[in-house]
């Protein structure tokens, strides 16, 4: 396990002339991800199935005088192959590379005991946490390849280190992401110009998390723009080097959850 950079201090231009496509951008972690890499000089790809979220997201971002960004409104959940290759067509055509991608989107599901789980929810979860990002990578992987520096970063969670119970679909999703970032950073060793990582946020003030842990007090968790450290660093050059890594948005609590 790779410590986390929480104290990490970003240069403003460290993500200047990059070009990084953000999943699930149009709200949580991932709205606060795609501000974030656009305020330190990077064009962000603006990805999520709420076409109204992400112009929202769009404008605020050229309200701060940033780079301007795309839009790609795509439900992972139903998106197909083709959809993936001609977004990396597109991407191709306007940037003519991808300097960077953020796996962000997530479902929870429900938290359940296994012998009560829905097959078709589990399907849902397991089609947008894992298959939808899997071959999206695909299907981008040469765009990646004309970036001199490029980074991919898949989010994970403490239930797809160690397993716990009830957290079915989601949590059997994170082990497959934490699997896949091994087999694919291994198999991009040899071009060293693509890096692959896993990152957990940990417990974070979401949506998601209120759903895992309705009863649980948001004010004492971390907020989304308090856990970016560590997503610059993972997107810029100073985490050369690093790949197939396993890293932590937050230091270890013993009741961190997703």
């Amino acid at each position: 396990m790779s410590s986390c950079r929480i104290d990490y201090q970003a240069a403003p231009d460290l993500l200047r002339d990059r070009v990084i496509l953000v999943t699930g951008a149009g709200d949580g972690i991932g709205k606060v991800a795609a501000m974030s890499f656009a305020r330190h000089g990077a064009t962000v790809v603006l990805l999520g199935r709420t076409t109204s979220k992400l112009e929202k997201v769009y404008d605020e971002i050229l309200a701060e005088g940033a780079p301007k960004p795309a839009i790609i409104p795509l439900n992972l959940e139903g998106a197909t192959l083709k959809d993936y290759h001609d977004m990396a067509e597109a991407l191709d055509k306007e940037f003519g590379r991808l300097d960077g991608i953020l796996h962000n989107a997530s479902l929870l599901g429900r938290i359940t005991p296994f012998v009560q789980y829905n097959p078709e929810l589990w399907e849902q979860v397991m089609q947008v946490n894992i298959n939808g990002p899997i071959w999206m990578t695909q299907a981008l992987i040469p765009v990646l390849e004309k970036s001199a520096d490029a980074s991919v970063v898949f989010t994970s969670s403490s239930v797809g280190r160690k397993g716990r119970a009830y957290w079915g679909a989601y949590s059997v999703s994170k082990f497959a992401t934490e699997g896949f970032v091994e087999l694919l950073a291994d198999e991009l060793e040899h071009l060293g110009t693509v890096r692959v990582n896993s990152l957990n946020p940990g417990g974070t003030r979401t949506a998601m998390r209120k759903s895992a842990y309705p009863g649980e007090d948001p004010l004492l968790l971390r907020t989304p723009e308090d856990i970016m450290p560590t997503y610059l660093w993972l997107m810029g050059p100073d985490s050369q080097g690093h790949s197939g890594e396993k890293f932590d948005a937050q230091p270890p609590k013993p009741s961190s959850g997703a």
